[in-house]
């Protein structure tokens, strides 16, 4: 549904805004997008010597030349991520931190696994485990405010020694048979997890501000990486602490995310500029809280994390009811599968209508797409109906945070986007406290009832939460986007 809201017929508006952080800074005085290749004043995209959307000598590009009539232009999956990517710095950052990132998945399966094998007890290591959760989101939208206050750089640094001082000394409590108390007391460390996340979402806002477009690609481009960062981090952690020795995990995941951090809290061209409290006023100065648009996208990702936590659960279970066997590991994965295919279409598709229609319509295809699972009798008809369902998932999570973005101004964004996914971690927390309690109680057969209701339940609250601000939705898109996202000729939602 969403995917198809998206699409439209595209017709390039004749002057793209793209500009990134380097030509803004005044890089040689030009004033050509990163990655163009004309000469310096131009405007047009990389390899163009005319205006933009035009080829050499002004000729348009869809021309066939003179005395042909226009020729099809070819639209690759991948040209709009090579476009983005373009930009100077942009590769560096998103490869650190891809490396920071990847331990966040791994810390709850480590941290149960660790104290699990070396205590001969889950339900210690359950709490602890959920101690760091809770410490983590509680301190993870103060983070995000201070490094809207202060730079990414000045506070990334400072918060990962913290959690590398309550990881190591998790480490050596383990190892060295300390109290349980003093397992909960290193849980604290978790108060120091960077949202390197939400700095690289903020980093391609501020690179591409002017280009909606790129935007758009961009969100995409983190929502896949946050997929697949949650599709093989938990694995990761299982591995390394069965196979090695307990403690493998967390050393591991404390490890990247250290190295991770560092490298990308180093790459200072593309780091937006900080906003102190003396330069914020009016609307700026506001918590995200009181932005209408934040509370929607927050109530509705707290449902929806409830989703993913129960079906995780309820999925594990079906696929130990029916035997398992070799295809036991894959089938849970074919949900994030699903989701990072349908992110990387979303991606190169031009966006159509107001940010919040999409983000109803991704709500509605997830509460749509969860109850066939009820009606799953066999393995490959549960691969089947969870790669479907994963589809939505994506889309849904890209136009929500694009959502948030819009309606944040630049002194609040890092704390507005970990405020929204502290929701989200809160939701699949309690999500996989209740899809357990359903398996155990109503059987297997029911277990995806528990995820049904909460997509039901994200739908209401999208619905609810947009009704008082549809007008401002269509809003939300910022000057000059208007343009970008529905240029001439473009079709209404």
């Amino acid at each position: 549904m969403i995917l198809f809201l998206a699409a439209r017929p595209v017709v390039r508006p004749t002057a793209p805004a793209t500009a990134t952080a380097a030509v803004r800074r005044g890089r040689a005085g030009t004033t050509r997008p990163a990655g163009a290749t004309g000469p310096a004043g131009t405007t047009g995209p990389a390899g163009t010597t005319g205006p933009a959307g035009t080829g050499p000598a002004g000729v348009p590009r869809d021309a066939g030349g003179p005395g042909k009539g226009p020729r099809r232009r070819r639209r690759s999956l991948l040209g709009p991520y090579r476009r983005i990517f373009a930009a100077p710095g942009s590769r560096a950052f998103t490869l650190a931190g891809l490396v920071a990132r990847l331990p966040g998945s791994m810390l709850g399966v480590s941290t149960v696994l660790m104290v699990a094998l070396t205590r001969d007890s889950y339900a210690l290591a359950g709490a602890v485990s959920a101690t760091g959760v809770a410490v983590s989101a509680v301190c993870s939208p103060l983070l995000g405010r201070l490094v809207d206050r202060y730079g990414q750089a000045r506070v990334a640094l400072p918060a990962v020694a913290v959690f590398a001082a309550g990881a190591v000394a998790m480490l050596l409590c383990v190892r060295y048979g300390a109290p349980a108390w003093a397992l909960f007391g290193c849980a604290a460390g978790s108060a120091g997890v960077p949202g390197v996340g939400a700095m690289t979402r903020a980093r391609w806002t501020e690179l591409y501000r002017d280009d909606a477009a790129a935007r758009h690609t961009a969100g995409s481009f983190e929502q896949v990486v946050d997929e697949l960062c949650f599709m093989a981090g938990p694995a990761l952690a299982m591995v390394l602490c069965t196979t090695a020795f307990p403690e493998a995990g967390l050393l591991t995941a404390a490890t990247l995310m250290v190295a991770g951090t560092v490298a990308f809290a180093a790459q200072r061209a593309t780091e937006p500029p900080p906003h102190p409290r003396s330069a914020t006023a009016g609307a700026a100065a506001r918590s995200p809280l009181r932005i209408p648009e934040v509370r929607m996208v927050l109530v509705t990702f707290l449902a929806t994390g409830a989703l993913f936590g129960s079906m995780e659960v309820a999925t594990v279970a079906a696929v130990e009811s029916y035997g398992g066997g070799p295809a036991g590991g894959v089938v849970p994965a074919l949900q994030a599968a699903g989701s990072c295919l349908a992110g990387l279409v979303f991606g190169v598709l031009p966006v159509r209508g107001t940010a919040t229609a999409r983000f109803l319509a991704g709500v509605a295809a997830m509460a749509v797409a969860v109850p066939p699972l009820l009606l799953a009798d066999s393995l490959p008809v549960l691969a089947v109906l969870l790669l479907v369902a994963g589809m939505a998932t994506a889309p849904t999570m890209i136009a929500g945070m694009a959502l948030v973005q819009r309606a944040l101004p630049p002194g609040r964004l890092n704390e507005g986007i970990t405020t929204v996914y502290t929701g989200l971690l809160a939701g699949i927390s309690i999500g996989a406290a209740t899809g357990g309690w359903t398996v155990e109680h109503a059987g297997t057969g029911a277990g995806y009832a528990a995820p049904a209701v909460a997509g039901g339940l994200a739908l209401v609250a999208a619905v609810a939460g947009a009704r008082p601000g549809g007008r401002r939705g269509a809003g939300l898109i910022g000057p000059g986007a208007g343009r970008a996202l529905n240029g001439p000729g473009a079709g209404r939602a």
